[in-house]
């Protein structure tokens, strides 16, 4: 399901304090980006953010698990990203706390260099 206006709306108001906050279509959810860097996803009306080893006991004390999809040959893990405690949407401070590691882990992380059909192209997911 796509993100709603409200939705898109209330992520950019809350987490404004990290940032020019964007919110970007894909997926049939949204990348959440503060300055251009992307640090969460919303997908399926839940919220990801991006996680490094020093973030995940956070999520995994919160019974948080990493985002997951379903393919042709069963379920795929894509461990950079985990679903944040929905109580954040009612404690906008801790919200904003837990979103700002997330963009601090996305600042961190190095951006790859791809080669797709000749030329380079960067991936900062």
């Amino acid at each position: 399901m796509a993100i709603d206006e409200g939705t898109a709306e209330f992520l950019k108001d809350t987490l404004a304090p990290l940032g020019r906050i964007t919110v970007r279509r894909m997926f049939g959810g949204a990348g959440i980006y503060a300055d251009g860097v992307i640090f969460g996803l919303f997908l399926s009306d839940a919220l990801y953010l991006k996680v490094d080893a020093g973030s995940i006991p956070a999520f995994e004390a919160e019974g948080m698990a990493p985002f997951a999809y379903e393919t042709k040959t069963g379920t795929r893990n894509i461990m950079s990203y985990w679903q944040a405690p929905d109580r954040l949407f009612d404690e906008p401070d801790e919200f904003v706390a837990w979103a700002r590691r997330a963009l601090a882990v996305s600042h961190a992380t190095p951006a790859t260099k791809k080669k797709v059909r000749g030329r380079a192209v960067t991936n900062v997911v």
